[in-house]
């Protein structure tokens, strides 16, 4: 009999209700139980924990742990609250959030691209005015991040005509589009880019990257597409940035605090669209069997996929 499997969240009991019934209908060959209804011994003997924001202290209470599973694609907060420490950290690579997320990049590019914000504008102030249509190809999209989100972001953005160029912290190569890298990459892509859309994760290198004197890089009237983590961007700089006009418009699903607080002023920015963290969510049927079948590799064979390196924080 396999040692049982924990889950770990701080999640709703509902939520963790149905995740564990769906896991344990793709495994049915393993026990997997929520770690408060675990005995000492079974907590002893656990090796593997499926997590979802974990309590650290719960995680240190199963001793005999060797690896751990993510239900999320970014892990920068488990990363940070287990330490360098921690045993093997396995993160969710799902085919179908990376194609979620290069769709939700190219719906708001086009939101972006066809001044739906202007009109919306207009709307408001019953206003009828037909504003000058910009062709995709006149557009240039700036992606802040080439990993695997940036990568199908890129061909997407390619295939709908418009002039897509990337920033990555090393060298990369993709087919039909321009890639930079290292500062002065960084700045060529700012300088350059009408729609800046960020899908960095969120590390120590990248905390705070768009701050004022980034912001003050950035080609007057862009607009700015956040995807990544709320950190990656100082959020008093981009209202700075946004208010002073030099910033057009900002699309954010991400925010240091969330939920987002009822008095945060990106609420009621004119020049801001809030989105409640909805760009790329989990997708509990596809990403469960990613899980199960990373578990059930692990226990015929000894593999482990790829694990997040640690001091790269992903």
């Amino acid at each position: 009999m396999p040692s049982p499997i924990a889950f770990v969240s701080r999640t709703t009991e509902t939520n963790e209700a149905e995740w564990i019934d769906i896991l344990s209908s793709a495994l049915p060959n393993e026990t997997i139980l929520p770690i408060k209804a675990m005995t000492e011994e079974q907590r002893a003997a656990c090796e593997i924990a499926i997590v979802a924001n974990p309590d650290p202290t719960d995680i240190a209470r199963l001793t005999g742990l060797k690896w751990i599973h993510s239900l999320w694609a970014g892990v920068e907060r488990l990363v940070a609250e287990l330490g360098p420490t921690a045993p093997p950290i396995v993160r969710l690579t799902d085919p179908e959030l990376t194609r979620v997320m290069a769709e939700a990049v190219l719906a708001w590019t086009y939101y972006l691209q066809r001044d739906m914000p202007a009109y919306r504008d207009q709307q408001e102030k019953a206003l009828w005015q037909e504003l000058q249509y910009r062709h995709p190809h006149d557009v240039t999209v700036g992606l802040l991040g080439l990993g695997a989100l940036g990568s199908a972001s890129a061909e997407r953005l390619r295939h709908a005509g418009f002039n897509v160029i990337g920033w990555s912290r090393s060298p990369k190569i993709l087919e039909g589009v321009e890639t930079l890298s290292g500062e002065d990459g960084l700045t060529a892509l700012l300088e350059r880019s009408d729609i800046l859309v960020c899908l960095v994760p969120l590390t120590a290198d990248t905390k705070g990257l768009l701050n004022a004197d980034r912001l003050e890089q950035v080609k007057k009237g862009a607009s700015i597409i956040n995807f990544a983590r709320g950190a990656v961007i100082v959020a008093d700089d981009l209202l700075k940035a946004l208010d002073a006009g030099h910033v057009a418009h900002a699309v954010l699903d991400v925010f240091e605090q969330e939920p987002l607080d009822g008095k945060s002023p990106f609420w009621q920015h004119p020049n801001v669209t809030v989105l409640p963290h909805i760009s790329a969510p989990t997708n509990r049927k596809t990403s469960v069997a990613i899980v199960a079948g990373n578990i059930v590799k692990w226990r015929e064979t000894g593999e482990l996929p790829a694990t997040v390196d640690m001091a790269r924080g992903y």
